[in-house]
């Protein structure tokens, strides 16, 4: 039986990486999870580049948590080669950020972020919303790998 695809979280922020891994254990979400802690490292990851340039290339996310506000490179930049990419232009790619700028909200969606969630600040809150994002996009969601490789 093949493993879980990992979940991809893209975050710098320590305490919220913490939050983050503990919403989902609290929410029995057992995909391992990556983390990379900055823009580079989540292209990295993705394209099997630098620090992952071992990685298996056929492991696939089952979908990126992508921070906005990151060192060295960006979340919205990272968005934009997520899906300038043949290889990753399908990922889905889950924008959680604390940023509430308008602007970063149609530029997530212009670059073709699949959803939009705003870190709750309550605990309680933020565990709702990871169990949410959990059962969408790791249950429920139809991508297009799925699909296609369960048809033949």
């Amino acid at each position: 039986m093949p493993s879980e695809r990992p979940i991809l979280l893209v975050e710098d922020n320590p305490d919220d990486e913490a939050l983050t891994l503990r919403a989902f254990s609290k929410n029995k979400i057992t995909n391992p999870i990556v983390v990379a802690r900055d823009g580079v490292e989540a292209i990295d990851y993705l394209f099997c580049t630098g620090i992952h340039e071992n990685r298996d290339a056929k492991v696939v996310p089952a979908v990126v948590l992508l921070d906005l506000k990151l060192p060295r490179i960006d979340g919205l930049e990272v968005l934009r080669r997520i899906r300038a990419d043949e290889r990753t232009a399908l990922l889905p790619v889950v924008v959680l950020t604390t940023s509430r700028e308008l602007q970063d909200i149609q530029e997530a969606y212009r670059l073709g972020a699949n959803s939009y969630i705003r870190k709750p600040v309550d605990f309680e809150r933020f565990l709702y919303a990871v169990g949410q994002l959990g059962l969408y996009w790791l249950s429920l969601n139809e991508t297009a790998d799925s699909v296609s490789s369960s048809a033949y």
